[in-house]
């Protein structure tokens, strides 16, 4: 492992630690579901249920985490590729300070909806374990996948998932 491995992974070790000691745990073990309130770029606040009838890809992402870099031009892609057959991504920055994840998207842009979570009140409904971590939900808004990291071995499976979703219409 060289030194800049190790300063991933020991960022991604105390992010880990800070989530289980300043998030609650999900008291009934709730599946994470479209029923909750995130916050525009604008600070509008929105419900993720607003995007039911399609099928939602939710990525929760920093400005510090690396594998994040990589999963947004894939995101892209996937927005480009199936946003006309009703494919909607959502990425939840989880940056407490909204500058880093504005200096984050001037250097890698989104085509897809950017929300924010700086409390990390929708990051402990999901129980994020570590970054990224998507969810992938059908039309009716039921959790049918989820992914903890970004790898790009594992892209045809991710997109396999959201074709095969897509190819459901009456799910």
């Amino acid at each position: 492992m060289n030194i800049s491995q190790w300063r991933i992974s020991s960022s991604v070790f105390i992010f880990l630690i800070l989530l289980s000691v300043f998030l609650p745990v999900n008291p009934a073990n709730a599946e994470p579901s479209l029923n909750v309130n995130v916050q525009s770029a604008q600070g509008v606040s929105f419900e993720l249920n607003e995007y039911l009838g399609s099928v939602v890809y939710v990525d929760f992402w920093a400005s510090w985490c690396g594998p994040c870099r990589k999963s947004f031009p894939w995101m892209n892609s996937m927005h480009n590729k199936y946003a006309a057959q009703g494919l909607k991504i959502v990425a939840i920055n989880l940056d407490t300070d909204p500058k880093l994840a504005k200096q984050f998207l001037k250097e890698i842009q989104a085509s897809f909806d950017i929300a924010y979570d700086a409390d990390m009140q929708v990051a402990s409904e999901f129980d994020i374990i570590g970054m990224p971590t998507s969810y992938l939900f059908n039309r009716k808004g039921e959790l049918v996948a989820q992914h903890v990291g970004f790898y790009r071995e594992d892209h045809m499976k991710y997109e396999a998932e959201i074709k095969r979703w897509l190819a459901m219409v009456d799910d």
